[in-house]
């Protein structure tokens, strides 16, 4: 499946496609086809169409889309910044483990490199074990730090618990 599989930079026409792409492998029922949900975790709305819009329309921010929104990651590079942030990664709950999210996770790590980062850096939830696994297996490390989680912010759904917190996890782009 990903022999053809195409990543290509995100557009305003896409922002509905991808705003639906994202709840799906995130959220509710179709969520919990897949093994990255945070379904059992967190209720409501991953993102928002307006955040998510301003997101694909920021210079700082690259967001990727594979094959036919099939999956979707952003990359954040501030201006004058080495390290870039990753995040909003999603792919279609029946395309997970199918190679969707390698690719997709190789494209943004090269993105990062084109726009002059050294270090890719993500936060997960520290709860998701599964997921940071998987990360380690592609070379991120935990850095040690966490992070806490944005409770009340628009756009991060309504967790189920008041004590999440985000393992930093972080890989080198030099090597």
């Amino acid at each position: 499946m990903t022999a053809s599989l195409t990543v290509r930079v995100a557009e305003a026409a896409d922002v509905d496609s991808l705003l639906a792409l994202v709840h799906s492998a995130y959220r509710g029922p179709s969520g919990r086809e897949g093994w990255t949900s945070e379904a059992d975790l967190i209720d409501g709305p991953r993102t928002t169409r307006e955040l998510l819009a301003a997101d694909v329309a920021d210079p700082a921010i690259t967001v990727l889309v594979a094959g036919d929104l099939v999956g979707c990651a952003a990359v954040t590079l501030a201006e004058g910044a080495t390290t870039a942030s990753f995040g909003m990664f999603a792919v279609r709950p029946s395309g997970q483990r199918g190679g969707v999210g390698s690719t997709l996770l190789d494209a943004a790590e090269e993105t990062a490199r084109q726009r002059g980062a050294s270090t890719l850096e993500m936060c997960v939830i520290d709860r998701r074990t599964e997921l940071i696994a998987w990360y380690e297996r592609r070379g991120y490390v935990r850095t040690g730090e966490s992070r806490p989680f944005p409770y009340g912010e628009e756009g991060v759904g309504v967790p189920r618990d008041d004590d999440f917190r985000f393992a930093v996890l972080e890989k080198d782009l030099r090597g």
